[in-house]
């Protein structure tokens, strides 16, 4: 293997690791808040919320891309799932043509728990939201975090960004505001 030449100093990359290193521990600090102030009313850790999350946007999911998708070990997405299987929240199953994985789905139950706790959200008790309010109101838009994502694209790869792209997608397609708060949409059926 042939050494590379690097172009930037020990002393750059360190000051940009560590640099990165707090200020993401800073930040987490602070959604771990929200998130949990966000999922309490429905007796839920930020771990199995993320497993609901996941399991709504892909319409179902297999443990190992629960794992993947929520960054967390599969023995972790494994038994918060079983909790929330346990809790009626989802159903287990195995694919007739893949025996080897199981699948994770939302039940009835955890699709309507998934709904109300994204009716429940609260602008205005989200710290990293009001943190980004003033460049908010400075550029006319939210930051788009665009070095951030390059930075997580390069570290997870493609899929990982397809799949956090689509429940973003997905929430701007499924989902509208009424009154400050957010609604599945319905669909209206047209009798012919």
């Amino acid at each position: 293997m042939k050494h590379e030449e690097k172009i930037y100093s020990i002393k750059d990359a360190m000051l940009f690791s560590q640099r990165i290193a707090q200020l993401s521990k800073a930040l987490w600090k602070s959604i771990e808040k929200d998130w949990q102030q966000w999922i309490k009313p429905f007796d839920l850790n930020i771990n199995e919320h993320h497993i609901l999350w996941i399991a709504y946007h892909l319409k179902g999911a297999s443990i190992s891309e629960i794992a993947k998708f929520g960054v967390m070990h599969v023995s972790t997405a494994f038994n918060f799932s079983k909790k929330l299987e346990e809790r009626g929240l989802l159903q287990f199953s195995k694919k007739e043509n893949d025996k080897r994985n199981t699948y994770i789905e939302l039940t009835e139950q955890g699709e309507e728990i998934f709904l109300r706790i994204m009716e429940g959200y609260d602008p205005d008790k989200n710290g990293v939201l009001s943190g980004a309010i003033p460049l908010r109101n400075l550029y006319g838009k939210f930051p788009e975090i665009v070095e951030v994502m390059s930075i997580i694209r390069n570290i997870y790869g493609e899929d990982f960004m397809t799949i956090f792209e689509k429940s973003f997608d997905n929430i701007e397609d499924e989902f509208i505001e009424v009154d400050g708060k957010l609604y599945k949409r319905v669909e209206e059926k047209v009798e012919l």
